[in-house]
């Protein structure tokens, strides 16, 4: 079975006023200290947490599983850990893809990333997102481009699902992902062409980094790529989500695409040949929708209903999931967040309640520790 493994950045905030708070490092280093204290730590990866673009945000990233439930456990353990880290630094972490709050971020100060400040200018220096990022495993780069080349009509549905960035600067957005927005202005962000072999792939990348635009691989910000890293496919559409839920959810949506499109492959089917500028319009009509409006159908690129979207992508992907057990878990997760909603409906519905941005962020930094 094709083992998965999550991403996550969270936003670092004041408990009381939902300010984002520029203490990563202090996190981090509450982090290091920790675990060095841990019987048996001397070598290797001391913990699940790096730090980002920004220093009012922290990255963590799970273990690759291949069993769903473990996942779901992994992501609530590291969510509270980050919180108890973020506490010795006076903060508390939200599950926010952007900050609701007016914020002037702070860039981490490390070569690279006063390089993108220097190159990339206001992209770079309001460039406060925070997304997450799903990886499953490929057998090889031959696989994985099949796979790139035939999930892409579906990203924009997990975008949708996935959407928790209403607010931008003190201001609804008008969008259920504004973060989606901010992010496609890196210049190699958003969906691509089918590429038809890992050779034509790479050929496309060592081009763009050739150029001197983008400093390296890590900066090919496609909706999915081949990871740099890792024997995976990483998809990274989706906004980071409010409830320790939804990332499972989308895992188990992601591995059935990888899934579906690899078995494709295999049988000779081809990717669907849908334009890269059709793709990009269901991307901003994901982005703007979220869950709450119309969407565009991954097969047809016409008009439909968010429920109709998101059942379409549960069809395509049913017998992979089936055959991971994962079926169960994906209708009542589907069912769950279209009774709730996703992050931008939550963070409004707040809102309407609440009365202040402050209040939606110190609500969501409480959810965000809920299991």
């Amino acid at each position: 079975m094709r083992s998965v493994g999550v991403e996550e950045e969270l936003l670092l905030v004041d408990a009381r006023s939902g300010a984002p708070l520029a203490v990563s490092g202090a996190v981090l280093a509450a982090a290091d200290r920790l675990a060095w204290k841990e019987p048996g730590r001397g070598s290797g990866r001391p913990h699940a947490f790096e730090e980002e673009l920004q220093k009012e945000q922290l990255e963590f990233a799970t273990e690759p599983v291949t069993e769903m439930g473990e996942l779901q456990d992994e992501i609530v353990r590291i969510r509270g850990e980050a919180s108890r880290h973020a506490a010795d630094a006076g903060a508390v972490v939200a599950a926010v893809a952007t900050s609701p709050l007016p914020v002037k971020p702070s860039l981490n100060v490390g070569k690279r990333y006063q390089w993108l400040g220097e190159q990339f200018g206001l992209t770079a220096q309001e460039q406060l997102t925070c997304g997450t990022h799903v990886h499953v495993s490929v057998a090889s780069d031959e696989e994985g481009v099949a796979v790139l080349d035939r999930i892409r009509p579906w990203l924009a549905v997990l975008m949708a699902m996935s959407a928790n960035s209403p607010y931008w600067q003190g201001e609804d957005s008008g969008y259920g992902s504004y973060r989606s927005r901010v992010w496609n202005r890196w210049p190699s962000a958003g969906p691509v062409k089918v590429f038809g072999s890992a050779d034509r792939y790479h050929e496309q990348v060592r081009a763009m980094i050739e150029t001197g635009v983008l400093r390296d691989e890590g900066m090919i910000y496609f909706d999915a790529r081949l990871s740099a890293s890792y024997p995976t496919v990483e998809v990274r559409v989706a906004d980071v989500c409010l409830h320790a839920t939804t990332p499972v959810l989308l895992a188990c949506l992601i591995r059935g695409l990888v899934e579906t499109a690899a078995r494709a492959w295999r049988d000779g089917e081809p990717p669907a040949r849908i334009g890269t500028s059709l793709l990009r319009l269901a991307s901003w009509r994901a982005a703007r929708s979220g869950l709450d409006g119309p969407l565009l159908h991954p097969e047809t690129m016409l008009e439909t209903s968010a429920a109709h979207a998101v059942d379409a992508l549960y069809q395509h992907v049913r017998e992979a999931l089936v055959d991971h057990g994962d079926d169960e878990r994906v209708r009542e997760g589907i069912a769950h967040l279209h009774e709730r909603g996703n992050g931008a409906r939550v963070q409004r519905r707040l809102f309407h309640s609440e009365g202040t941005l402050a209040r939606v962020v110190t609500e969501c930094a409480r959810i965000t520790n809920e299991a």
